[in-house]
Formats: C-alpha cells, sequence, structure tokens
C-alpha cells in the first residue's frame, strides 16, 4: 500500500465524499476503486472517423476574396460610434 497526497478539486472532493456516504465505505476505498477501474479498461477500440467528401463549387456571383467584408464595414461602423459616443 503507497501513501500519498493528492490535491482534488472542490467539486471532486465533493462526488468522493458523497460516494463513501452512499456506500458506508471510506473515501480513501471510493478513490482506489475509482482509479482501478478507470486505469485497468483497455482503450476502446473505436473505427477512426471517416467522412465522405463531396463535390463543391461556390455559386456564380459569389466573391470569396469579399466574404469578410460585411463584417469589416460593421466592425468599422461600431468603431467609429464608439468614438463619437466617447466624445460626448
Amino acid at each position: 500500500m503507497a501513501r500519498t497526497t493528492v490535491t482534488l478539486d472542490a467539486d471532486v472532493a465533493l462526488l468522493i465524499k458523497d460516494a463513501a456516504q452512499r456506500g458506508r465505505t471510506s473515501m480513501k476505498q471510493v478513490v482506489s476503486d475509482a482509479l482501478r477501474r478507470a486505469l485497468s479498461q483497455p482503450p476502446s477500440r473505436r473505427e477512426p472517423y471517416r467522412l465522405e467528401v463531396h463535390p463543391a463549387t461556390l455559386l456564380p456571383g459569389f466573391d470569396p476574396a469579399g466574404a469578410n467584408c460585411l463584417a469589416d464595414q460593421l466592425e468599422d461602423e461600431a468603431i467609429l460610434a464608439a468614438g463619437r459616443r466617447a466624445l460626448r
């Protein structure tokens, strides 16, 4: 048996304390059991995520270079309005 000190977040400490009270066991036993379960599980063997690629084209009249033009204009207007308010 090894003895060590672990600093826990307050919410985790509360969860451990509640589990110990519910199970009528010690906090040490709750922590040991939880770590044993978490660390002894083999890694999951999930299939890698695959995404099917679809051909895509831009609609006629869409200018990719000007895509952020509206956002830029709105930001400029907001900056000017804030400057005007500051001068009042």
